[in-house]
């Protein structure tokens, strides 16, 4: 029989059930486009409506590894959000304006 998660985690020692919420935040940070339209509840056929694009277009735009900037934003927004493009260095971190106005 299935166990449910919450009860699973509080069976962990507290350095564990803090390693665990860790790496949920990390997943939750990092995640694919595809996924990212999941968690915000969304559909390929919804996203093609708010893009005016074919579905099998958004199915294709989420596959790709590389991509126009304006294409990410267009679907960045389609969803609710905004793309901002940051450099990270050692000594901190830049974000770059060069695209604001796309």
């Amino acid at each position: 029989m299935a166990k449910n998660f919450s009860a699973l985690k509080a069976a962990l020692s507290p350095e564990a059930q803090s390693k665990v919420t860790q790496k949920t935040e990390q997943m939750l940070q990092e995640m694919p486009l595809h996924e990212l339209r999941q968690a915000r509840g969304l559909s390929q056929k919804m996203m093609a409506e708010a893009l005016h694009i074919q579905q099998p277009a958004v199915a294709k735009i989420e596959k790709r590894t590389d991509m126009y900037l304006s294409t990410l934003r267009s679907h960045i927004q389609a969803m609710g959000g905004e793309l901002e493009i940051v450099a990270r260095f050692p000594e901190g971190s830049v974000k770059i304006q060069n695209f604001s106005d796309l």
